[in-house]
């Protein structure tokens, strides 16, 4: 026997309804980030602690941030 379910909601009608946290503020705060990041007012050494904070992701991981950091803002490291 196969039954088939289908919900029409939006988004965030199903966020609500699998009880995930809304991480609105979280994003936005980091798209600020970014912002001030690629304008120019962050330095890549406080992007690259920050990076490390978030997750420990290895040398491997850094360099491609790094690289990804310095593609964006023109720098060469």
């Amino acid at each position: 026997m196969k039954i088939n379910v289908e919900v029409e909601c939006t988004p965030e009608e199903a966020r609500r309804l699998m009880g995930l946290p809304d991480l609105t503020p979280v994003h936005e705060k980091y798209l600020a980030f970014l912002s001030e990041s690629m304008d120019g007012k962050l330095r890549p050494e406080m992007i690259e602690a920050m990076v490390k904070s978030w997750a420990p992701m290895g040398e491997a991981g850094m360099s491609f941030w790094r690289q990804l950091f310095d593609g964006s803002t023109g720098s060469k490291g």
